[in-house]
């Protein structure tokens, strides 16, 4: 038998919200590359990002559901943010050489 976490109306609006991000960020490059020569993506990197996004939202998601209280999902989730961003930036420019 498996339980169910019932979250607050807030945190359901937020889940729309981080999803709606995700697909905003994959989408602004496609946007780009249509009036600037200076965005070039190949479908490597669209793939690459939409399985980052994918990776972080489903970690949020878990997140989410396991943790108690607000203070600890807002944490967990933070530092996932933490990590994707700067996953992403050494991706971007590799900073970290």
């Amino acid at each position: 038998m498996t339980t169910t976490t019932i979250l607050p109306g807030h945190w359901k609006v937020l889940r729309v919200l981080g999803w709606g991000a995700a697909a905003f960020i994959l989408l602004a490059p496609l946007v780009a590359m249509r009036f600037t020569d200076e965005v070039q993506w190949t479908a490597f990197d669209f793939g690459v990002m939409a399985t980052m996004l994918l990776a972080t939202g489903a970690a949020c998601e878990i997140a989410v559901r396991t943790q108690k209280s607000d203070v600890g999902r807002f944490v967990v989730c933070g530092i996932i943010g933490l990590i994707f961003f700067l996953t992403w930036a050494e991706l971007a420019v590799g900073i970290f050489h």
